[in-house]
């Protein structure tokens, strides 16, 4: 298991990993993305920035990188960079497959991502994967599963995933939308040869969106690893968007909010890897001051009355903007 090394970390922030979804392409959905990247987001801009956020990473102890075949060129700038740093064997590397990236680097696209969860897509993108990551690749994810989803119910795929595992690259799925439990418990029942055929699950979960939690507690029941994304809700809850109670417990801590955010997710006694979707170095530095922040059963409760229903908190991320 690519994350076994993780369970006996004593460093804090080996348990927080960087996801590059912000800085792999120049449009996304976090918020403010204008005074993230103020000098321009061209191919050589968002290159430089990949690379610049990973070396602050690595240094500051973070050992697990997150990338995706649709993060625009994120897996390229990653594989150059590991290219150049073939020292750094204690990093844990993952990506994903599942979405086309079909913006062509632009911010005005009709669509960003196209989404197609068929064994020709993982082929495809499998094969382009191992062009760009070669044999750093340490889990590969199926991008948003779905309870609707055919990888499911594909069990020419179901096999083909489990060769993967067998030639040594772990096997996982990321999840999203209203109903991430449905999609994590129909995953945990999938089987090849009577294995299980997943050992990793990405999910959502934040302040606002709790819902996923009961699954993913039986998740790292049954032994997977569980890796939290958007602990942050794509920004609302960090810097001036946050809720009040946010800044309030961030300045008895000394810390910001996006701190607090990461800080309550890591208090999941299920979570294994926690996410941030840093796009500046600076934000890093924030986000990694999660571990060290102690949430007292008050601060606690006064989080938990943030939670949002799940339907709602979907409709209001399908809304935010492709800045």
């Amino acid at each position: 298991m690519p994350f076994t090394a993780l369970a006996t970390a004593t460093t804090p922030t080996a348990h927080i990993g960087l996801g590059l979804a912000a800085v792999g392409r120049p449009g996304y959905i976090n918020l403010h993305r204008d005074q993230d990247f103020p000098e321009g987001r061209e191919v050589e801009d968002l290159r430089a920035r990949t690379h610049e956020l990973l070396d602050a990473a690595y240094a500051q102890g973070v050992r697990y990188v997150d990338a995706a075949r649709s993060y625009g060129r994120a897996e390229e700038f990653l594989g150059e960079w590991l290219d150049a740093r073939p020292s750094f064997t204690d990093l844990v590397v993952g990506s994903k497959w599942g979405y086309t990236y079909t913006a062509d680097w632009s911010t005005e696209a009709e669509a960003h991502e196209v989404k197609d969860h068929s064994l020709a897509t993982f082929e495809r993108q499998r094969a382009e994967t191992r062009e760009l990551l070669g044999d750093r690749l340490d889990l590969y994810q199926i991008h948003s599963l779905t309870p609707d989803s055919p990888a499911l119910a594909d069990k020419e795929l179901h096999e083909r995933l489990a060769a993967l595992a067998a030639e040594g690259v772990a096997v996982g799925f990321s999840t999203s939308g209203p109903h991430q439990a449905d999609a994590i418990r129909a995953a945990l029942a999938l089987t090849v040869d009577g294995n299980s055929l997943f050992r990793t699950v990405q999910a959502t979960y934040n302040a606002l969106e709790t819902s996923a939690a009961p699954a993913l507690a039986e998740a790292h029941e049954a032994g997977l690893t569980v890796i939290v994304k958007e602990g942050m809700a794509n920004g609302r809850l960090a810097g001036e968007e946050a809720p009040a109670v946010f800044r309030e417990i961030a300045a008895d801590a000394g810390v910001g909010g996006d701190a607090v955010a990461l800080a309550l997710v890591l208090h999941q006694p299920w979570a294994g890897v926690v996410l941030s979707g840093a796009a500046t170095v600076t934000q890093l530095a924030g986000n990694l001051h999660a571990p060290v922040v102690g949430l007292d059963e008050e601060q606690r409760d006064r989080l938990d009355a943030l939670v949002e229903e799940p339907e709602s908190y979907w409709r209001h991320r399908a809304a935010l903007p492709w800045h």
